[in-house]
């Protein structure tokens, strides 16, 4: 009888300590271990010698041995149970920031608004309150996208129902909302309109419909056609092709004159420009889906700048030269009704002009002239002055991205900043006090931090209090700003500043996010810099598991993007990738992350260097990364990894072929496997043409390297991907077939370059999870 009493206690002490383990840990390696702790405390207590104990001791000393293991696993543990899921990353908003979106500084520089919950709410700098809800969409039921004011601020023009078009561009349904008499019109009954915008004197408003220029009154109400040829695939009028949309980040094709009786617009004939074809599933057919996309050394669309005169009701074309392999990458008015300026580059992209056309006779005026032996970035920084006699510029023509002023006839005054360093950002100038704004990388590579000086470029101040990433949006009158901040381990804190830098009031600090970071168990991540055997420093940042220990041996997964000026070394918080690494963290991982040459914010000669190789010196300073780690006494040597997105999943799929000695596994997220196949703005830009430098596209596509692979490899890509088309994917797997190398891959049909939509994120990042935990 005795026997079977203990064997029961036994069983229910089994049982028991089944159920508190799973209680007591989330985390599988943790929660066997509580079980076997427990398990091994309570049957001790049955196979002592003197197991001639009553019912009662028996009890007594399994509850107390349970109630101390609890409280010793609760103890060690306590972390654990708040440890990071990929549901908590993609399918609850617990890490998703509280952000400060679509602000608008009102015309006295003393107010601003922004949308929130779907409402235009005004408020006062000085004091942060709001002052009142211009706008409650609700009552219309009506979702609102997007919105601005006209001149005099009585009207607002509000997008809904914005439908996708590419990355950047979208069409919608436009309404115009009265403020005073509180009515709402649609801008059109005729279909989905784009980029639909107020006349300067707010009377008028452009747009663009099926390739085409309109107008319309809204004291008439008239809608009028203003340009007819656009068609699909061959002539667009007043927007751009999809090639300008994605590497010159252009979409919208028309400019209002200052007096609002002229538009300058894009006509863009892509006809020549040969398409690509991609096929959606999910009907018993799958269509065909086609779209113009210039690849390497092919045709582009001939573009042509027009000017139409309202009032005159023609269209004059400006005479850009017989050469019309060319790029305008930017028009603009300069601030007289007299005068535009056009960008013009070169089709290598190392010459970039500025020309002033008088549109009164149509004569043509270069101010300015820049030759580079890489290339020329194209930027929105070029600012004309209100005194209509100079204009500010950045240039990298000293080594370094930094400002320069210059004045209307294209005559070189001063350079506004200088050092060793880059200025990232030209955030505004204030015309009456003649002090103008910017963001560089003076301080670091990794930080972002903003700075006044005057226009003779003399009396600099730094504004920015904490070292990490700032953006700043000025009021009107340039007598206060919302900054932006954030830094690697801190989500976004917005704050109002006086044009001085001293706070005002903090709008939004994410307090709820960072009490759950803390909760949650983050690590902090921390930066290092290291020399390569090249003699090149290279920054790096990298997040440990919480439970860290020197004297153990961890798996390291690399984080890489890699691309020219691109950065993932820097203070800044990441979003959902950054969590995502936290919670390899916490299972056990170090995560790395390290910008190789070619990256930006060092200057021209570290970002320019992979000119003309696109893939070379990367993938040597990422096996150099690698090397690095492998002489840490806490790392793994035989258990790095390496993932990666786009340019970043042919940087990790470089290293799994040229850098197999050092890398063990590697994920490509939608990667560019050989340039040949991308557009022809971004890679030539780089790499030149493929007819001028075949060596430089094939030398370094892992398309030719994947004898050389050994470790595991996961190939994901969208089939719908429009910007790197799967055929990048398709083409390696062949590759990979032909040279007899195992690998998985994952496909996800109908899914674009982004991989999102509905469960798709979640999917994927759990298919690289369960990929890592099994491989790495």
């Amino acid at each position: 009888m005795r026997r079977v009493l203990l064997t029961r206690s036994i069983l229910r002490s089994v049982r028991l300590t089944v159920s508190l383990s799973k209680i007591l840990s989330s985390n599988q390696n943790l929660r066997k271990f509580s079980f076997n702790l427990c398990l091994n405390l309570n049957l001790n207590l049955f196979q002592k010698k003197s197991v001639c104990l009553s019912k009662k001791n028996i009890m007594q000393r399994f509850i107390s041995i349970i109630l101390l293991s609890s409280l010793f696993l609760g103890c060690f543990n306590l972390s654990a149970q708040k440890n990071i899921s990929l549901e908590d990353i993609w399918l609850s908003p617990k890490f998703y920031p509280k952000r400060i979106q679509e602000i608008r500084s009102m015309n006295d520089g003393e107010h601003y608004c922004f949308l929130q919950s779907n409402k235009i709410i005004r408020y006062k700098y000085k004091t942060a309150k709001e002052v009142d809800v211009i706008y409650d969409a609700k009552k219309d039921d009506i979702q609102i996208d997007d919105y601005q004011f006209n001149a005099s601020e009585k009207k607002i023009l509000l997008a809904t129902e914005s439908e996708a078009i590419y990355r950047h561009s979208f069409s919608a349904y436009y309404y115009i909302y009265d403020i005073k008499e509180k009515t709402l019109i649609p801008l059109s009954k005729n279909g989905k309109q784009q980029l639909a915008e107020f006349s300067p004197c707010g009377k008028k408003i452009a747009f663009v419909r099926e390739n085409n220029l309109f107008l319309y009154d809204i004291a008439t109400n008239a809608e009028v056609q203003i340009t007819t040829d656009g068609k699909q695939k061959h002539i667009i009028n007043g927007t751009t092709d999809w090639v300008y949309e994605e590497e010159f980040a252009l979409t919208k094709g028309f400019y209002w004159s200052p007096k609002g009786d002229k538009i300058a617009y894009y006509k863009m004939d892509e006809s020549e420009v040969k398409e690509f074809c991609m096929m959606i599933y999910g009907n018993l057919y799958p269509e065909k889906y086609e779209y113009k996309y210039p690849k390497a050394g092919e045709d582009n669309s001939i573009v042509d700048i027009y000017i139409y005169d309202l009032q005159k009701n023609n269209h004059q074309k400006i005479d850009l030269g017989e050469e019309t392999d060319i790029y305008i990458p930017r028009i603009a008015w300069t601030r007289s009704n007299d005068f535009l300026a056009i960008q013009r580059l070169n089709r290598l992209q190392n010459h970039l002009e500025i020309l002033k056309v008088n549109v009164n006779d149509f004569s043509i005026q270069a101010i300015y002239n820049e030759k580079n032996k890489y290339y020329i970035d194209i930027t929105d920084n070029l600012y004309f002055l209100e005194n209509g006699n100079e204009f500010i510029i950045s240039s990298e023509q000293d080594g370094y991205n930094h400002l320069y002023l210059y004045d209307i006839n294209g005559n070189f005054v001063r350079q506004l900043t200088k050092g060793n360093w880059d200025v990232v950002e030209f955030s505004g100038y204030d015309e009456e006090n003649q002090v103008f704004y910017y963001i560089s990388t003076e301080d670091s590579p990794i930080n972002h931090l903003l700075y006044s000086t005057n226009i003779k470029g003399e009396d600099k101040k730094l504004l920015s209090k904490e070292k990490g990433f700032h953006h700043a949006d000025f009021s009107n009158n340039f007598q206060y700003y919302i900054n932006s901040y954030s830094d690697i381990n801190t989500p976004h804190i917005y704050r109002i500043y006086n044009a001085k830098g001293k706070e005002i009031h903090c709008l939004e600090d994410n307090k709820n996010l960072r009490d759950y970071i803390k909760e949650a168990n983050f690590s902090s991540a921390e930066f290092f810099s290291f020399t390569t055997s090249e003699d090149v420093k290279l920054n790096g940042w990298m997040i440990k598991p919480p439970d860290f220990d020197s004297n153990k041996k961890y798996p390291v997964l690399m984080h890489v993007y890699g691309g020219p000026g691109s950065q993932t070394v820097k203070n800044s918080w990441g979003y959902f990738n950054y969590v995502w690494h936290q919670m390899l963290a916490q299972n056990g991982y170090i995560v790395v992350s390290v910008d190789n040459r070619g990256t930006g914010g060092r200057g021209e000669e570290f970002k320019k260097c992979t000119y003309l190789q696109l893939g070379k010196l990367e993938t040597i300073d990422q096996i150099e990364a690698a090397k690095y780690l492998r002489n840490l006494s806490y790392v793994d040597k035989d258990r790095i990894g390496i993932w990666g997105w786009s340019y970043g999943g042919y940087m990790s799929t470089l290293c799994l072929t040229k850098g197999a000695d050092y890398f063990s596994t590697a994920i490509a997220v939608a990667p560019v496997t050989n340039w040949r196949y991308y557009d022809n703005i971004y890679t030539e830009r780089f790499m030149r043409t493929p007819q001028e430098n075949a060596d430089g596209y094939d030398n370094n596509s892992p398309i030719l390297d994947v004898k050389k692979m050994k470790g595991k490899y996961l190939l994901i890509h969208g089939t719908a991907d429009d910007n790197v088309h799967v055929q990048n994917a398709y083409d390696l797997v062949t590759a990979l077939v032909n040279a007899n190398k195992q690998f998985e891959m994952q496909f996800y049909p109908n899914k674009n370059h982004g991989i999102y939509g509905g469960y798709t994120r979640y999917h994927l990042y759990k298919r690289m999870t369960e990929f890592i935990y099994q491989n790495l």
